[in-house]
Parts: C-alpha cells; structure tokens; sequence
C-alpha cells in the first residue's frame, strides 16, 4: 500500500517518503545504466562463448539502443496518459523478464533478440524515473530531488564498467544481465509500496503508434544497412532502401498527426537542429570508442575485464564531480565556448588513446586519456542539455530533452553499427590482437575527426549567448533555467557515457 500521508506533489526531500521515491527512481534508473555501462567489457567474453562474430557483437548492442531509441519518447507519453508509476513499474518488470532471457541465451540469436526486447523494458522505465520525481516532490524540492538523482545515477555509471569487469572476470558474463533480477525486484516492490501514482488528466487522444514503429524500422534498417556493408553489400543496399522509405514515412507521418511522437515544429529553431547534430556527431564519438577501447584493452593489451572496465571510470567520475561547475561556467560564458572547447579536449584525449597497444600500461597510458576524454566531456555535456532547452519554449523543454537524449543513443547505435566495416574489422577478426589493433587505430581517428566536426560546427552554427526564449503571452525576456513545470514535462535527462 502507498503510505496514505503523501499524494502526487506533495512528497518532500527530508521525509520518509520522500527518501522511498527517490530509492526506487534511482535504483531503477540505476539498474538500466549499470547494463548499458556494464556490457561493453564483457563483449570479448560473449563472443568466445557463443562463437558469435563482430557482426553479432554489433548488434547485443545495438539491438537495445535501436529499441530504447525509437520508443523513448512513446515510452514517457505511456506513463502520462496511464500512470507514471504504473508504467515505471511495467518498465522495471520487462526489464527484469528480458534482462533472465539474456542471462541464459544459449547462442547469440536468442541474446540479441532478448536485448531488442530488453530496450523496450528501458524505454519505459527511463522516462519514468525522473518523470516521478517531477510530479511526486514539492516544487521546493524538485531541483533538489533531481540532483541526487543525477548524482547517484552517476555513481552507478561510474560502477558499471567496474562491476562488470568484475563479474565476468568471476562468475562470468552472463551475471551481467543476472544481477539486474534482484535490482528489478527491490525497485518494484519500493515502488508500489512508498511511490504515489500520478499521471496528467490533460493527455489525450491517440498515441502516435504509427510513428514510433516507423521510426524504430528506419533505425534498424539503416543499422543493418551499415552492419552488413562490409561483407554484404547487396543485403545492405536492400537494408538501406528499407531505412529511406521507412524514414520517408515516418517524417510524412509526424507532419500529419495531431499529436505526433516528435513535434517537427521543434525543429524550425536553427539552434535546435544544430544542438542535435552536435549531440549525435559527440555520442557517436563516444559510442565508437567505448565499444573499440574494451576490445583493445583486453584483445591486443591482454588486461583482465576488471583492468579494462577501470579504463573508463575517471571518464565517468569527471562528469560527476564536475558537470555542475561546467554548467555554472557555460551560463558565465555561453555555450559556444565550453560546446567548442569540450569536443576539442575530448578529441585530444581520443588521439591519446593512439598509445594504448600490446604493452600498454594503465597509469601511463590508458588513464591519462581516459582523463583527457573525460574532461573534454565534462566541460560540454551540461552547456549542451542547457542549451537545448533555451532553444525551445519552457513548456516544451520534456519534448527537447527526450528528443535531444534520443539524438544522443542514435549517434552511439549508428557510430557502433558502422565503424567495424569502416575500418576493416569483420567476422571473428576480433580475437586477432594485430587486427583489432589495426582497426582500433583507425576507429580513434575516425571518432576524433567526429568530434573536431562538432567543435567546428559549434563554432559557426551556435550564438556566443542564448537567445532570449519568448513565451507564449508574456513580454521577451529572459529564458528560466533547465526546469520545467509540472504541465510541460520531466527535467531533462543526464546524457548517458
């Protein structure tokens, strides 16, 4: 039962019930970062058990960013038109459900088709953590909620690589997706005992279903399209057409729906489009290196998967001491600086990454690029969400930011898909450490330049200040922080690392 003493906007920080919320939207958010975070280390383990290619390693992670993509924002739209909790709760369960079916795939088919459904699971459950925590808690408390929140999702960021390392160095990889079921069953039952419902009585109408399924073919047909460039091109080309007509379609669609998955109007702001691409050129470096750097740590430099997850930490541990100094500094400053400076900092500590080889060491040279890279993304990551949000109306900031978190796993899923036949890695060539040191080689060169182009793009394409956001019925002024009220939807989410 829901403690009777606390309703829908109601709940403060330093009660009771307040510190259960708070439990559950961060454990549940954690459980979805720690396996987004987690799984990277273990791929080399996945493919000598399930004796599965480049290819198939391509797709355990994509099939879940292709999923969470494409149904993020149906997936918030869900919990205001039938419950936040509700569909919180329903996120976590699927989760947990595909997270078991992942763990005892017996051959890879049946693990990527499990991690396609697992995404489905955390495109319910990721809106809805934070989306809670902007209706549950009393406005005084809500800027505060939302910072713990970010917070320890961070710690969990930072811990997932880490644990993951661990845990396929121990009991092996399988305890990666294994370890969510306990998670999953705490987050559930704090949920329906200690969180209120609420959902917005203002929702309704259809759901864009239509949209949301064409916007995920197009992203899994041009996935595949890039997958398999390398060694088919004809399933490629054919995979290719698919992702255009599909992309057509779901553009014509967004045009003629009344209550479209994804407003195009938002797109009439110059600043708004720039803002994404920036997002997808900076997640697609990222996602390309992430995915390149554990195959090079443990296949060419033969460090242990405990080593190689702590490849990534300071990355992570950066963004999370740091981040709201770089907010304070972009709202000094503007955001074309730190959004200029930041891709060029992060792309320094990517060529860094060059060093790494056969006898590579972790103090001299895997850490100071993972510091490097690490600082560069701090410097950027909170004047980017920032400014997003300035391009917009506030009543439209929810929208903005799922779309522009959106934008940021499309950059990953479409980096992840193509690097691999770009720089000649296909097949089982992966357990080579010649050839995986070739390709990685040529993967950092290939993300630095991604984000040299967001830097130069930030510089010609981004205004020295935020434009002044004029609302709807008031004079021109200046544009309120990152919030947003109650009617317009969740604070805007973390970026992922």
């Amino acid at each position: 039962m829901i403690s009777g003493d606390v309703a829908a906007g109601g709940v403060r920080l330093s009660g009771t019930a307040g510190r259960w919320v708070l439990l559950a939207t961060v454990l549940g958010s954690a459980m979805a970062m720690l396996d987004g975070t987690a799984i990277n280390v273990a791929l080399p383990h996945i493919g000598a058990s399930l004796h599965a290619s480049i290819g198939a390693l391509q797709w355990v992670v994509n099939a879940y960013l292709l999923t969470l993509a494409g149904l993020i924002l149906l997936g918030g739209a869900l919990g205001d038109r039938y419950g936040r909790r509700r569909v919180f709760v329903v996120g976590v369960v699927w989760f947990a459900v595909c997270s078991a079916v992942c763990g005892l795939a017996p051959d890879v088919q049946v693990l990527i088709a499990a991690r396609a459904l697992q995404g489905v699971g955390g495109a319910l459950l990721t809106p809805g953590s934070l989306a809670l925590i902007q209706a549950v808690f009393h406005p005084d408390d809500r800027a505060a909620a939302v910072g713990l929140w970010s917070g320890l999702g961070g710690v969990a960021g930072a811990a997932g690589p880490v644990l993951g390392g661990w845990l396929v160095g121990g009991p092996g990889w399988r305890w990666v997706f294994l370890i969510n079921l306990p998670l999953a069953a705490a987050v559930v039952v704090t949920a329906l005992r200690h969180v209120p419902e609420n959902r917005d009585d203002s929702e309704t109408g259809r759901f864009d279903l239509r949209g949301a399924v064409l916007a995920a073919l197009a992203l899994g047909a041009l996935t595949a399209a890039l997958t398999s460039a390398g060694g088919d091109p004809v399933g490629a080309g054919v995979a290719g057409v698919l992702a255009v007509v599909a992309g057509t379609l779901f553009v014509r669609t967004e045009r003629r729906t009344a209550a479209p998955m994804l407003p195009l109007g938002l797109f009439a702001s110059r600043l708004f489009t720039v803002v994404n691409i920036v997002t997808v050129l900076i997640y697609g470096a990222l996602g390309g290196l992430l995915f390149f750097l554990v195959l090079q740590l443990q296949i060419t430099a033969g460090f242990s998967p405990l080593l190689a997850g702590l490849g990534t930490l300071p990355l992570t541990l950066l963004m999370l001491l740091f981040s709201p100094t770089a907010a304070k500094l972009g709202e000094r400053v503007g955001a074309r600086v730190p959004l200029t400076l930041g891709p060029l900092l992060a792309g320094t500590g990517a060529l860094l990454m060059l060093r790494i080889g056969a006898h590579a060491s972790y103090l001299t040279d895997v850490l100071p690029a993972s510091v490097v890279l690490g600082a560069g993304m701090t410097l950027l990551v909170a004047p980017l969400t920032e400014t997003v949000l300035n391009a917009v109306e506030t009543r439209r900031a929810g929208i903005a930011s799922g779309v522009n978190n959106a934008a940021a796993r499309t950059g990953s899923l479409l980096a992840v898909a193509a690097l691999p036949a770009l720089v000649g890695l296909s097949g089982e060539q992966y357990r080579s450490a010649h050839a995986v040191d070739h390709a990685f080689r040529a993967a950092v060169v290939g993300c630095a330049g991604l984000l040299a182009a967001a830097a130069l793009l930030s510089w010609t394409a981004i205004p020295p200040r935020p434009p002044e956001r004029a609302e709807p019925g008031a004079e021109p002024g200046p544009g309120p922080g990152p919030g947003a009220d109650a009617e317009s939807g969740p604070e805007p989410e973390s970026h992922p690392a």
